[in-house]
């Protein structure tokens, strides 16, 4: 009878407290999706990477850059191979969704599309300084891991031959004698890459803004009968 009256008292205490705490929770608050926590890890490692580097990423300072605890982390990702590669896949995924719009919103003509592809890079979206480092940092290790070697692989080809495919529109439609698509298409990815590294090592001497002229002033010299300054 006492272990009974016992056992009512104390399921009585939880109740009790259960009910307090879930009026102190805040209105409209719940628990975030496995997506939504995904997303959050995804971001972190992002900023995890550009503060310490990709070899010194850890699920601890993912965690701890993320505001949870490292089983959490584990919960999702089991592994810290399986959070970089994924990582990885997201800045990629972004990358072709946000240049794949830019093309469906430029129109049919040729010197739209390729402004809108080229100027991608440059996008608010990808422009960014966490992100580029994260690129690098990949792109580094490439040669030694072929996952990374894979995704980064698929991401420059599937963009190198859309814009390959522009530019030769463009010298055809030109007619720009001389001009080879490889080289010009070799020649814009390299300054992409190139303002990109301006923006990661020296980010108070570059802007969006900039990198936007620079690519504009190049292609106004290769194509000046499609692009002015």
């Amino acid at each position: 009878m006492i272990v009974h009256s016992l056992h009512r008292n104390i399921n009585a205490l939880i109740v009790a407290h259960v009910n307090s705490t879930a009026l102190k929770q805040e209105p409209g608050k719940r628990t975030a999706t496995t997506t939504e926590r995904q997303q959050q890890l995804i971001q972190a490692t992002i900023r995890s990477i550009a503060n310490h580097g990709l070899s010194d990423t850890t699920v601890a300072t993912v965690a701890r850059d993320a505001g949870l605890s490292q089983g959490i982390v584990n919960l999702h990702f089991q592994s810290k191979d399986r959070l970089l590669v994924e990582t990885l896949r997201h800045v990629a995924d972004e990358y072709k969704a946000t240049w794949e719009k830019a093309l469906e919103e430029a129109g049919a003509d040729y010197a739209d599309q390729l402004e809108a592809l080229v100027y991608v890079d440059f996008n608010k979206a990808v422009f960014d300084r966490n992100k580029i480092a994260v690129w690098f940092a990949f792109w580094s290790e490439t040669k030694s891991q072929p996952t990374y070697r894979k995704l980064c692989a698929e991401r420059d080809r599937r963009y190198d031959n859309k814009l390959r495919e522009l530019v030769s529109a463009i010298i055809e439609e030109g007619p720009y004698e001389g001009l080879d698509a490889d080289t010009v298409t070799e020649g814009l990815s390299a300054m992409s890459a190139g303002l990109w590294l301006d923006l990661l090592v020296s980010p108070r001497s570059m802007s969006r803004q900039k990198a936007k002229r620079a690519c504009r002033t190049w292609l106004a010299g290769l194509f000046p009968r499609h692009f002015n300054l």
